[in-house]
């Protein structure tokens, strides 16, 4: 499922790329690259993300770039771009069976038509499920055309315009933009092809402020959601429970202090309840039960949070890695940070992903 909302590379494979994850605090960074047959992450970093500049000035993110590409050490100058939950629209439609360019087309004259919002000014791409065999017994109506299942992805035109700019600033030369929503579904798909493929699963992404949950359902995205609750509001409510600093708290959240089991258990309940609201439309809607449930970000490395979810969803929660399928070609210091760092990583590695 790698598309793009923004395209720059006309369509070519890359040998090296960066991916990107812009995120609220924390940017996230991967290098990947081709050795051979296999593809291999050979570096990762992690910085502050600066505050958003309302007059979407691009110099500010050319210099965090710019930063972003040296801390990597890399060579490559194409990037992936993964932006947040807030700067991209990511709706399932259908739509008749037409080329992907007059769907974008069709998309930008009634946004409000198929999206159910006025998004004037927007880009949009598709990506098009492929379609499933007709039930037994089941034919089209005479006269009718068939539909097409779409994921569109969409962003204001100003918005892409100020990623390429403080890209091209930065020293780099942009790849594509992507939808952080579809981060860890590209990732998912590498990791781990025959659930993707053949099963019915969840995946969860606890951000800093917001999670988000996509429901597979046999390799097609059939739902997504994004839930206002997220690492840092976990991490607030501990210090303020407990009555300490927010770095206190934050490293007691991924810990094991048992002394903080039921403040965060408390906390972290609403999430689960949110996403267990998803679980139960799609399971009301398609008459399927999901499975599993894969977890990643920050906060999925704290086991007590896992048991927690697992409890109000009624589905297991289980951690994983969005690097499994790929060679680790990194630093000694980070590839044993690796087992800790990695489930933050869900959204970079699917961005890049996109390139190869």
């Amino acid at each position: 499922m790698t598309w793009p909302i923004l395209n720059g590379g006309s369509g070519r494979k890359r040998n090296q790329i960066i991916g990107v994850d812009l995120g609220n605090r924390t940017t996230k960074a991967v290098l990947m690259e081709r050795q051979g047959e296999a593809l291999a992450l050979s570096r990762f970093a992690l910085l502050e993300t600066p505050a958003p500049d309302p007059k979407l000035s691009p110099e500010p993110l050319a210099k965090h770039l710019r930063a972003t590409a040296q801390s990597l050490q890399a060579k490559a100058k194409w990037v992936c771009l993964a932006v947040g939950r807030d700067d991209t629209v990511v709706r399932q439609v259908e739509l008749p069976p037409i080329p992907v360019d007059e769907m974008r087309l069709v998309l930008k004259n009634n946004p409000k038509s198929y999206l159910q919002q006025d998004l004037s000014r927007y880009a949009f791409d598709c990506h098009v499920f492929p379609p499933k065999p007709a039930k037994s017994g089941e034919t089209p109506k005479p006269g009718t055309l068939p539909k097409l299942k779409v994921l569109v992805a969409g962003a204001r035109e100003q918005l892409l315009q100020y990623f390429q700019t403080a890209i091209k600033r930065a020293g780099l030369s942009a790849d594509r933009v992507v939808p952080g929503l579809i981060g860890p579904v590209n990732a998912f798909e590498r990791a781990l092809p025959q659930v993707f493929a053949n099963e019915v699963v969840a995946l969860v992404d606890i951000g800093f402020k917001q999670s988000s949950i996509c429901v597979l359902d046999h390799g097609e995205l059939a739902l997504s959601r994004v839930v206002n609750l997220g690492g840092d509001h976990l991490t607030v409510g501990l210090a303020e429970a407990m009555n300490i600093t927010y770095a206190e708290a934050e490293g007691i959240k991924v810990g094991l202090a048992s002394e903080a089991k039921s403040a965060i258990e408390n906390l972290v309940v609403p999430l689960g309840r949110e996403l267990r609201a998803s679980l139960d439309f799609f399971e009301h809607q398609q008459d399927r039960l999901v499975t599993h449930v894969y977890v990643s970000g920050g906060s999925a490395r704290s086991e007590l949070i896992l048991q927690t979810l697992h409890a109000e969803l009624g589905v297991e929660c289980r951690v994983w890695n969005p690097a499994e399928s790929l060679h680790l070609a990194l630093p000694p210091e980070q590839a044993a940070e690796m087992a800790q760092v990695g489930p933050q990583l869900a959204v970079a590695v699917g961005a890049a992903l996109a390139a190869f």
